[in-house]
């Protein structure tokens, strides 16, 4: 790790551009998300893109481009550099030359969460924060739970009660204050706000605070480096509350303004979603700049299962700005396109994910993507930490008196 510096500049907000001190602790303007900038004429003039290969292979090896202080300050697992793994069988299958998965699954707490939390945690060391808390309808709670408790920083977690199982399990597990609610996401996040007063914990729900964005777009760093400095024709990523996507558009943004990337031209992002939950998607049908949230959302991703993103306009305004597109899977599918990914491959690949090759499949179809572009596929989460999804009946063998018709 590089000895500390930080090239943050200011904060901006997202909705109208509004300055903002990064010196302090803040949340949202006007209620919507705001930015991190950074003086990229310095970091170039302090940094070059072959100045990283003796670096550790976690996200820090970027520590320029993250908003740090201090290595003091840095919470880390040893999160990041997850491979990118080529998948002959599903592309041949897709009817596709190439296919690309960023296996995310592979990450400290088997999901990208451990990006945004890795960041968001350190700056709450660094400010001085003692007590967070997160809603959450998955793999954020376990996250932010481990990186708490590697901080000595107090957590509580609020998530559905129909959150599945391992995610319960493991933010108390990392010594988290767990709590079921009867309710969505939405609802999670409301009891945080009603209780912030009372308990004083900081909210690092998504984008309701500007880093943990910024430790996402490390996939997007990432990416490029591993392509070695360009990027892919198509990046497909799914959206919940779009923080990923958002993400690694903002570092395809920095990257470019470096002068660090092989070529100018950037990726179409597809936002991705399932049939059961896809306000993004219906918004970019509609020609809208804000979601809508459904009225019964039912996923079996559970990442998904985020009827109101408070990023909603950034997502989209990144989807059009690239040329991509929203789209939704058909829900029944994900489970069949989750099972035949990790067959064909050994990848672990989660639901939310699964639906990425359900619109990748329809994209195909509808020519909105081309069977010979470079196509990219990001795995957010490992199918383990989905024993729901996973469940199948297993023949039972007796071992004394073998029926090998079974077999």
């Amino acid at each position: 790790m590089t000895e500390g510096r930080s090239f943050v500049t200011h904060l901006e907000a997202a909705i109208d551009g509004t300055r903002l001190d990064a010196g302090r602790i803040q949340t949202v303007h006007e209620g919507r998300p705001l930015w991190v900038r950074y003086d990229l004429y310095a970091v170039g003039r302090f940094l070059s893109r072959d100045d990283l290969g003796g670096r550790d292979t976690t996200m820090w090896r970027y520590r320029e481009l993250l908003p740090v202080a201090r290595d003091e300050d840095i919470v880390s697992l040893g999160e990041g550099y997850t491979p990118l793994l080529d998948c002959p069988r599903l592309a041949a299958a897709l009817g596709m030359e190439r296919l690309l998965i960023k296996d995310e699954s592979q990450m400290p707490t088997g999901s990208f969460k451990c990006r945004g939390m890795s960041a968001a945690v350190s700056i709450a060391r660094q400010l001085g924060i003692t007590r967070v808390a997160v809603p959450t309808a998955g793999n954020a709670g376990g996250a932010l739970a481990a990186y708490a408790a590697r901080a000595g920083i107090e957590c509580y977690v609020f998530m559905p009660s129909d959150t599945p199982e391992v995610n319960r399990y493991e933010a108390a597990l990392f010594g988290a204050k767990t709590f079921l609610v009867n309710g969505l996401i939405g609802d999670c996040a409301a009891v945080i706000r009603q209780g912030a007063d009372r308990f004083g914990w900081f909210d690092l729900s998504t984008l309701k605070e500007p880093y943990r964005i910024e430790g996402k777009k490390t996939m997007g760093l990432e990416l490029a480096e591993q392509m070695g400095w360009t990027l892919p024709d198509v990046i497909l990523y799914p959206t919940g509350g779009g923080t990923g996507l958002i993400g690694m558009w903002k570092a395809f943004g920095e990257l470019a303004a470096l002068g660090w990337l092989d070529g100018t031209e950037r990726p179409r992002m597809f936002s991705c979603q399932s049939s059961g939950c896809s306000p993004i998607a219906n918004a970019f049908d509609l020609g809208e700049r804000f979601a809508q949230p459904p009225p019964d959302p039912r996923t079996v991703a559970s990442g998904l299962r985020v009827p109101r993103a408070v990023g909603d306009f950034m997502i989209l305004d990144a989807v059009r700005a690239s040329g991509g597109r929203a789209m939704a899977a058909d829900e029944g599918s994900l489970l069949a396109w989750m099972r035949r990914a990790a067959e064909a491959e050994g990848i672990s690949l989660c639901p939310e994910s699964a639906a990425c090759l359900g619109v990748l499949e329809r994209a195909l179809g509808e020519g909105h993507i081309r069977p010979e572009e470079r196509v990219v596929v990001f795995n957010t989460g490992a199918a383990q930490k989905y024993v729901e999804a996973m469940r199948c009946d297993l023949p039972l063998i007796d071992h004394a008196n073998i029926d090998w018709d079974v077999i």
